[in-house]
């Protein structure tokens, strides 16, 4: 099963794109917080990027900006690619869910794929 959930807050205000087959696409960045502190006494934040599309990637650009505290439901995909003749590969959250939980337009709104 890959099944993915995360809660965090978007590090940049989402934009969209359109791609060649007329889908829309957006990449946003979540920071998550761990659930413990390091040895410091802080707590560490993961910043995990996440892919949206279509009605999830419209409505994320049009009532969220950064700051804002979403959930994401979704699964997790590994792409690679070559730079310098090294493969090298990326690991994102594909969502297929968004909620929105502390949005200035909406609150508590989830999207659906």
């Amino acid at each position: 099963m890959n099944q993915v959930i995360l809660v965090g807050r978007l590090t940049s205000d989402p934009e969209i794109t359109t791609t060649e087959n007329n889908n829309k696409r957006s990449a946003i960045t979540i920071a998550v917080n761990r659930p413990y502190k390091n040895s410091e006494g802080i707590y560490e934040t993961d910043f995990i990027r996440c892919i949206l599309w279509n009605n999830i990637a419209s409505n994320t650009c049009e009532y969220c900006k950064t700051g804002d505290v979403i959930g994401v439901k979704g699964r997790l995909q590994t792409r690679s690619y070559e730079e310098d003749n090294i493969k090298k590969f990326i690991m994102e959250v594909i969502a297929e869910k968004i909620t929105f939980l502390s949005s200035n337009k909406n609150s508590e709104k989830e999207i659906n794929e």
